[in-house]
């Protein structure tokens, strides 16, 4: 498997990641045996990237993934993005990227995932509050 250097100290991540987000949601109904099969045998072949959201089944999918996660920490980077806020009718949607709500959704995601840390973290979708700060840490 190729990989690709993520930067900032992240290190070599798999060219090619596993997106986790049908196994919780949107493709049919979720099996989560097969889901853990995929997992490992992308595992296998050298995936070391995987991306979920905890939008993906409204945390399931994290939750999914916590112990893959867990037991494979030192061969797996683990992406995850906050910023859609759904709610029981799944025609309802908000979007936050205000510091504010990413502190509670990143602690939100640490428990669900069970890890202390996360290794690639940002906004799933960006409101017009965030654009001024995320414009003025790249200038700096």
């Amino acid at each position: 498997m190729k990989t690709r250097n993520l930067g900032g100290g992240l290190g070599s991540v798999s060219a090619i990641g596993l997106g986790c987000m049908g196994m919780s949601e949107f493709y049919g109904p979720t099996n989560r045996d097969q889901s853990y099969e995929t997992l490992d045998r992308a595992l296998e072949l050298g995936v070391t990237f995987y991306d979920t959201a905890d939008t993906y089944g409204i945390g399931a999918n994290e939750t999914l993934l916590s112990d893959f996660v867990r037991q494979n920490r030192d061969n797996v980077t683990l992406a995850t993005k906050f910023a859609i806020i759904r709610s029981d009718d799944p025609a309802v949607r908000h979007i936050d990227s205000s510091p504010a709500y990413m502190k509670q959704a990143v602690e939100a995601s640490l428990k669900r995932l069970g890890i202390d840390q996360i290794d690639l973290y940002y906004a799933h979708r960006l409101d017009g509050h965030c654009q001024l700060i995320c414009t003025r840490l790249n200038a700096a």
